[in-house]
């Protein structure tokens, strides 16, 4: 990746937000690291906008628009499908999703959506944005554009995460298990790209195009295997292995093992909520970080001063872990912690500590 600028998602969200209205963006980046989620990012910021998937990848040209027959004129007009939602003259979010897999007519057509914000004839509401994704073409799947076609869009590349991006800016946020999200911070590596290992047997967690592997890690993986983690309680431990060795494959799904075993030690929240001077406090670290996620990703009104007083029991390394999971604007629960009492008693008693990043 030498001589690469690389962003982040939230860095392309705000590019998209400032820039998409004007001119397309083409993102790209290794397969399975969220650019599919900038769609519902974006739809979330404006709430207002229609927002439309198209998936290239099994899209033929009927699917964006059609012909219509003007006798009188002596000519045809192409009208747009129903499912961009033109019609109802409010502006788009127009996702391009693979495009680099579309089939080459296809793939014309989406020029001029591209360049001109049309489908058909028709011009796309005023303050819409088209944006397109891609895989990397080192991976060898396909997805290569002709250069007269990239000189004509605004490229970037999307990195993957960080650990801790990821989880404080997504996974809390979105119900991934806490045995997921302490599976990613005790091995960090399972946000890599494969562009910075030096051989596959760097790293055995993630995707290489060197190394046949059926599964592996990444953020779409990872929030696949919190799903089947959800279904904890209906699942024996051979079944969820192998579920697990299907989704991120064997390495990956060995190591999780450890924390879902871990996750079945941790005090109930019904404990904390009910009792929160006496519920258990587990003696490993990584118990610890479990139950610190799990709170991040599930407090409400009706807890929150139970859980400080739990939380003030527990390591400095570990309100640490807290306070770094409600720093980022985006934490959905931020509003309700950051107003409670039982927080500003907190962050007087602690010197308003926000710089731990382990536990």
């Amino acid at each position: 990746m030498n001589n690469v600028y690389v962003s982040s998602i939230e860095e392309i969200v705000q590019l998209l937000l400032h820039v998409g209205g004007k001119r397309t963006v083409l993102i790209e980046g290794d397969m399975g690291i969220g650019k599919s989620s900038l769609l519902k990012t974006l739809k979330k910021l404006l709430p207002d906008h229609i927002a439309c998937l198209f998936d290239c990848t099994t899209k033929d040209l009927g699917d964006l628009f059609i012909p219509d027959l003007m006798r009188e004129l002596g000519c045809v007009s192409f009208l747009p499908n129903e499912q961009f939602g033109i019609h109802l003259g409010k502006p788009l979010i127009l996702m391009l999703d693979e495009l680099g897999k579309a089939n080459p007519s296809v793939k014309n057509a989406l020029l001029v959506v591209m360049l001109e914000h049309m489908i058909g004839n028709q011009q796309l509401p005023e303050g819409s944005i088209v944006f397109a994704t891609t895989n990397l073409g080192a991976e060898g799947v396909g997805d290569m554009l002709p250069p007269h076609a990239r000189n004509r869009i605004i490229t970037v590349r999307m990195r993957k995460p960080s650990s801790d991006e990821w989880i404080n800016n997504y996974a809390i946020n979105n119900d991934v298990h806490p045995s997921v999200m302490g599976f990613v911070r005790e091995f960090p590596q399972v946000m890599q790209s494969f562009t910075e290992v030096n051989s596959p047997d760097d790293n055995p967690y993630i995707y290489h195009p060197k190394r046949q592997a059926k599964s592996f890690c990444t953020p779409r993986s990872l929030e696949c295997a919190s799903d089947i983690l959800h279904q904890r309680e209906h699942l024996s431990d051979d079944t969820l292995t192998g579920a697990l060795i299907g989704t991120i494959g064997e390495r990956g799904a060995l190591d999780m093992m450890a924390f879902v075993k871990l996750a079945d030690k941790l005090p109930t929240l019904e404990s904390i909520k009910t009792d929160p001077m006496n519920a258990i406090v587990p003696d490993s670290a990584s118990a610890v970080c479990m139950v610190v996620y799990r709170a991040l990703a599930s407090l409400d009104k009706t807890w929150i001063d139970a859980w400080f007083k739990y939380m003030g029991r527990l390591s400095k390394e570990a309100q640490g872990l807290f306070a770094l999971g409600i720093k980022p604007d985006t934490y959905k629960n931020k509003s309700l912690v950051t107003t409670n009492g039982s927080f500003t008693a907190w962050c007087r008693e602690n010197n308003y500590m926000f710089g731990a990043d382990k536990c």
